[in-house]
């Protein structure tokens, strides 16, 4: 890994981005080009830390599969992927709750 980072001169710390073309750009390069696509799809300009946000998102609210069932991770366990030491970081920050799923939860209840 050393190696590669010093033939490509982009710094000790500085991540290796594989370019389409099976080579190594500078991160900018990489920010760059993931801001075409956005424009070019037509979806509002948001930082490549937004996609952090919505991995969270989606791993914790699940994934409705062919049976019905909802396929999802634990905010814990979503709290280790991104390397949070505490759910509650992933929870305040990274998750946006679907409160779709929650509708008529309580029908049949009486309360």
């Amino acid at each position: 890994m050393k190696k590669l980072l010093s033939t490509f001169l982009f710094g000790e710390d500085t991540p290796l981005i594989p370019d389409e073309h099976g080579d190594f750009t500078r991160p900018v390069n990489f920010r760059k080009r993931y801001y075409r696509i956005l424009e070019a799809a037509g979806i509002e300009r948001k930082g490549l830390h937004n996609l952090r946000h919505t991995f969270a998102t989606n791993l914790v609210n699940g994934v409705k599969q062919q049976d019905g069932t909802i396929r999802s991770l634990s905010p814990r366990q979503v709290a280790d992927l991104l390397g949070h030491s505490t759910s509650e970081i992933t929870e305040l920050y990274y998750v946006k709750k679907d409160t779709a799923r929650l509708a008529g939860i309580t029908v049949g209840f009486e309360l």
